[in-house]
């Protein structure tokens, strides 16, 4: 379990950065990622119950340990201005990642005013929080992404790019289209280094539980143990363009390497259907999907995106990116690490430490 620390940062040419959302899926892959590159890494987190640093444990060093500890965790919240701009003051980053999010879609239409705050409002107060930072301190070399989403394009019809028109479909994605426009306008008004990532769907094993991809492995997992037989699911004739995140936190960095602030489309260019991901994950460990999925009308959405499909041309021109990972890998990557979870809950199970229904 990661700790807090409160030291100040490095001195020296070292770069700094900091992460909103470093607890999550991209924000781990993307502390990795700049930790090899030789960075020191800051995070704000949340204050919570319950820790939420299981995606960070592997690379955590007691920060009593100055010499080796490059990742530093610090309380804050995009709902607290004050709390952003004491940290920019405090830490003074060179590069920061604004990757935090209330980023369920399905969950933004019940709870769509703190997905409003926390997505567009939470966005707009750190832009502030590092224009006044410049203004009063002059370190004017402070570079801004913004994770956006491919839901900002909606209902638009694929492929969509950098040019094409947004039309959310939800709260969540109509929050992320105003933190896109916060942070151009950022940029075009007072000069902030401020770039708009547009990625599309992204995962890995380290997905939440309640995002599809990972709630089909994870029942693939546990329906191959013994632990489960159902899966209810929701339109699986919806079409993504699915990549691993790990391979989407290195376009996040670059866009900050460039001699230009610009947007980009970060996708593989190739979609396939929700139905195409059951085939792929229950074939891959000799099931039938069919004989284990139930559709359940609560799983769909109120207004539904159809098909998304990035066209990542410039990113792969202008950048030098490319996804390394395909689809079928990803799948098969993501359903090898569930049904060694499932395999670690069976013994549990068994050993009558935990009921077979606790970790549904």
């Amino acid at each position: 379990m990661a700790s807090l620390d409160p030291s100040s940062p490095s001195t020296g040419s070292q770069k700094i950065a900091l992460i909103t959302g470093i607890t999550g899926q991209d924000g781990s892959y993307l502390t990795e990622f700049l930790l090899k590159k030789g960075y020191q890494v800051h995070g704000l987190i949340r204050r919570s119950s319950n820790f939420n640093t299981q995606r960070l444990d592997h690379i955590y060093i007691d920060p009593h340990n100055s010499r080796k500890a490059k990742m530093k965790l610090h309380y804050a919240d995009l709902t607290d201005a004050s709390s952003l701009r004491h940290w920019i003051d405090s830490l003074l980053p060179d590069e920061v990642y604004n990757l935090a999010a209330q980023s369920h879609v399905a969950v933004s239409f019940e709870i769509p005013d703190y997905t409003a705050d926390v997505v567009a409002t939470g966005a707009l107060r750190l832009l502030e929080a590092i224009r006044s930072h410049i203004a009063a301190t002059g370190r004017s070399h402070i570079r801004y992404y913004q994770a956006g989403s491919s839901e900002m394009y909606g209902s638009t019809p694929p492929p969509q790019s950098e040019t094409s028109p947004f039309h959310p479909r939800s709260p969540y994605a109509a929050a992320k289209c105003a933190a896109h426009w916060f942070t151009v306008n950022y940029r075009e008004a007072h000069g902030l280094f401020a770039c708009n990532g547009i990625l599309f769907n992204h995962e890995s094993p380290r997905r939440g539980e309640n995002f599809v991809t990972r709630k089909i492995t994870r029942a693939v997992g546990r329906i191959k143990v013994g632990l489960q037989s159902k899966l209810f699911l929701g339109n699986l004739n919806a079409s993504r363009d699915w990549g691993f995140a790990g391979d989407y936190v290195e376009a996040m960095w670059s866009m900050l390497q460039q001699d230009k602030a610009d947007d980009y489309v970060v996708a593989t260019e190739d979609s396939h259907t929700v139905e195409e991901f059951l085939e792929v994950a229950f074939g891959h460990v000799g099931l039938n999907w069919k004989d284990h999925v139930v559709i359940d009308n609560r799983y769909f959405r109120p207004a539904e995106v159809d098909n998304l499909k990035g066209d990542s041309s410039k990113a792969r021109k202008v950048l030098g990116w490319k996804p390394k990972v395909g689809f079928e890998q990803l799948v098969k990557m993501m359903v090898d690490g569930d049904v060694e979870l499932a395999k670690r809950e069976k013994v549990l199970v068994d050993a009558g430490y935990m009921d077979a229904q606790q970790q549904l």
